[in-house]
């Protein structure tokens, strides 16, 4: 394959992604595997852009198997799925890193880097991803912290900020190349209810300011009380609109 291979897969995901708008995530008849072990079956589903969707389940129904697939850390064997303007069918290791600067990706246990400050957290995620124009980074590194609230916060070290301020870090990284959606696995997870109903409280007022699809799988029954939204459950090896948690 040439180099120039990955651009045109891109520029083809983005031919497509113009006709459909609208949604940001699309299933159609998708499998969801963990390793050899069919996991969810037959999973059809839309997901707009802009909308905020909580997945639940009960541990092991397959809610961080879907999102894993979702940004191609799990490959999807049968079925349809774009999001982002990217076919899951076709994405290969050449272009897997274009579809992830669509997505903020957030998980539970915050993966910050601790020997260096969130500012150069930050930094290091656009480096990464081909910034290099000293005064955008900069730019970008203080808009996202302004964002999230932690303007104050960064030259500070990860090691000293509490779980409800890394988790904030988090959410500025998973911003840092304005995406299309984020992908939240459990972000409350190890935080307490009120910090808790705080994060979900700035992912959905991020929602609403950008227009930035969320899909957040959770447990934290109080923080969805707080804040209803759509709702999608891992139940009986399906995907089923709604809480059936209780069912």
């Amino acid at each position: 394959m040439s180099d120039t291979a990955p651009f045109a897969d891109i520029n083809r995901h983005s031919e497509a992604n113009k006709q459909q708008p609208e949604n940001v995530i699309e299933l159609y008849r998708a499998d969801i595997y963990q390793k050899n072990t069919l996991i969810l079956s037959d999973v059809n589903l839309s997901i707009c852009k802009g909308e905020f969707v909580y997945l639940v389940g009960r541990t092991g129904t397959g809610k961080t198997s879907l999102l894993r697939t979702l940004y191609a850390d799990l490959p999807l064997r049968k079925g349809e799925c774009h999001i982002a303007g990217f076919d899951l069918r076709v994405v290969n290791w050449r272009t897997v890193p274009y579809l992830r600067r669509k997505m903020g990706i957030i998980f539970q246990d915050f993966q910050l880097l601790t020997d260096r400050s969130v500012a150069d957290n930050l930094r290091f995620v656009l480096e990464a991803t081909d910034w290099r124009d000293e005064k955008e980074i900069l730019k970008r590194i203080a808009h996202v912290l302004h964002l999230v609230g932690i303007s104050h916060k960064a030259n500070a070290m990860p090691y000293a900020l509490s779980g409800g301020e890394q988790q904030r870090v988090v959410i500025a990284r998973a911003l840092l190349n304005d995406p299309a959606i984020i992908i939240a696995d459990e972000p409350t997870g190890n935080l307490d209810h009120q910090t808790s109903r705080d994060i979900i409280a700035l992912l959905r007022q991020i929602c609403l300011d950008t227009q930035t699809t969320v899909l957040l799988g959770t447990h934290d029954i109080y923080a969805m009380q707080q804040f209803p939204a759509r709702t999608l459950t891992c139940i009986n090896g399906k995907i089923e609109e709604g809480d059936k948690t209780s069912a």
